[in-house]
C-alpha cells in the first residue's frame, strides 16, 4: 500500500492554485471540472509522478469549524519536507508568504509554520542527518 493522494481543504481553489504554484512551487497535475467545483491537484516538480495534494473545496459545514480551530490552537494541517527549512523560509519570506512560526528545532527536526491564504497553516520540515 502507498499514498496516492492527499488533501488539504481551501477556501478558494483559484487562489489555493496561485498559491501553491507560485509561491511554494508545486505543479499543476490534474485540473476537472466537477460542478461549480473542480477535482485540481499538484505535484512537486521533483516527483511529477509522485503524491498528488488535492486542493479541496472546504464547503462542507464541518470543513469551517475544523479548520479554524486548527488555526486558532495554532496546528498545521500538513506538513511538507524541504532540503533546508530556513532558505526555504528565507525564499519564501522574499516571495511574501506571511509565517506564523519562524525556524525552530526540536530534536532532530527543524520547523517553520506558514499561512497559506486558504484557512490552513503549513509546516514545511526538514530532518537532521
Amino acid at each position: 500500500m502507498k499514498i496516492h493522494l492527499t488533501s488539504v481543504l481551501v477556501d478558494d481553489q483559484a487562489k489555493a492554485l496561485a498559491f501553491y504554484t507560485e509561491k511554494l512551487g508545486f505543479v499543476k497535475k490534474r485540473d476537472v471540472p466537477m460542478g461549480t467545483d473542480r477535482w485540481l491537484t499538484v505535484v512537486s516538480p521533483e516527483a511529477p509522478d509522485g503524491v498528488e495534494l488535492l486542493l479541496e473545496p472546504s464547503g462542507h459545514p464541518a470543513a469551517g469549524p475544523f479548520k479554524e480551530a486548527l488555526v486558532a490552537d495554532g496546528i498545521p494541517f500538513t506538513s511538507f519536507g524541504v532540503e533546508d527549512v530556513q532558505a526555504e523560509y528565507e525564499r519564501l519570506l522574499a516571495l511574501g508568504v506571511v509565517f506564523t512560526q519562524p525556524p525552530a528545532r526540536t530534536g532532530p527536526v527543524t520547523t517553520a509554520v506558514l499561512d497559506d491564504t486558504c484557512g490552513n497553516l503549513i509546516q514545511i520540515a526538514t530532518m537532521a542527518d
